[in-house]
């Protein structure tokens, strides 16, 4: 499991928002995604929530910045 909720870099279709949460709770990027769709079409909230995750959850290389900063400030 991550340490911390970002959107992925690496495993996206379109935000990175499905692969960053599948990295998170350590599940297949498929389910989520497929869960993603479900909500979009079934509920219709799922479109307004991903764009939502989308403007909040920060980007991969955004986290891992700050993970570093942290970790050099703890080592002074």
């Amino acid at each position: 499991m991550a340490d911390r909720l970002y959107r992925s870099e690496s495993d996206r279709i379109i935000g990175g928002v499905c692969g960053g949460l599948a990295d998170y709770f350590d599940v297949d990027p498929s389910l989520v995604r497929l869960l993603a769709i479900a909500l979009f079409l079934g509920a219709g909230t799922g479109l307004l929530a991903y764009l939502i995750a989308w403007l909040i959850i920060p980007r991969e290389s955004e986290v891992k910045e700050n993970t570093e900063q942290e970790t050099e400030k703890e080592e002074e």
